[in-house]
């Protein structure tokens, strides 16, 4: 268990392996993102008692639209089923729920209960949850660069003003650190256009672990890992 006060604010984890989890077990897909969900349960709590400030996960990518239609059904079905049934235990632990991706192609039901989970939980000030629904790193960054694009055409902005810090500020929940972890489970050593922008200093962990197998164990393995590097920022 992780003993350390060096725990990082903001920890990024990628669910990878909940296909290949259920295929080693002679399961149909779905059956291991319904595993999945499990872990998600405990990995939400174990930040939460570890004093993480944010814990973002890539739910769905923008290129996850690409899989089998039924195979996308069922999994927004699932994280809409789960988001319903457990708003308001996460609510009563005090948990703030955002989301950040594109919406345009959610349903109305979908779009209602992420207004509702959001507005419900906006004051608490435990553990901020982020879920990235249909995110992209490329989207995120595109979108930002569009909107800081018309402030110059229309006159607001001189492109000299346009600093790192303000460019930030147009990206995805602008007001949480940058993750200081990274996480992706199942071996695979990619960060598949997840956070591109904010991922620029974070220390990355790769764990061999398919996702419904991780736990707070695994999780604390990742922890002392970052808290025996040493961060310089590009300095000494």
């Amino acid at each position: 268990m992780s003993t350390s006060s060096n725990i990082p604010q903001h920890i990024a984890i990628i669910l990878d392996g909940n296909g290949r989890w259920a295929k080693k077990r002679g399961l149909p897909r779905v059956a291991g993102h319904h595993a999945g969900i499990k872990a998600v349960r405990k990995t939400v709590s174990a930040c939460g008692k570890k004093g993480v400030k944010a814990l973002t996960l890539f739910a769905f990518s923008s290129e996850n639209w690409l899989r089998p239609k039924e195979e996308v059904n069922h999994v927004m079905n699932l994280i809409l089923h789960r988001l319903q049934s457990e708003l308001n235990e996460l609510h009563k632990n005090n948990v703030q729920m955002r989301f950040i991706g594109n919406t345009s192609r959610l349903s109305c039901e979908f779009l209602e209960w992420l207004e509702k989970a959001s507005t419900l939980t906006k004051q608490n000030t435990g553990l901020i949850l982020v879920l990235a629904i249909d995110y992209g790193g490329r989207g995120d960054i595109l979108e930002a660069t569009k909107k800081i694009a018309i402030e110059v055409q229309e006159g607001t902005l001189s492109p000299e003003h346009i600093t790192e810090e303000y460019f930030s500020s147009h990206l995805s929940c602008p007001d949480l650190p940058d993750p200081d972890l990274f996480i992706r489970t199942s071996g695979e050593q990619r960060i598949s256009n997840f956070l591109l922008w904010q991922l620029a200093y974070t220390e990355l962990y790769f764990s061999p672990k398919q996702w419904p197998d991780f736990d707070e164990a695994e999780l604390d393995e990742a922890l002392q890992t970052y808290q025996a590097r040493q961060r310089r920022f590009g300095g000494l």
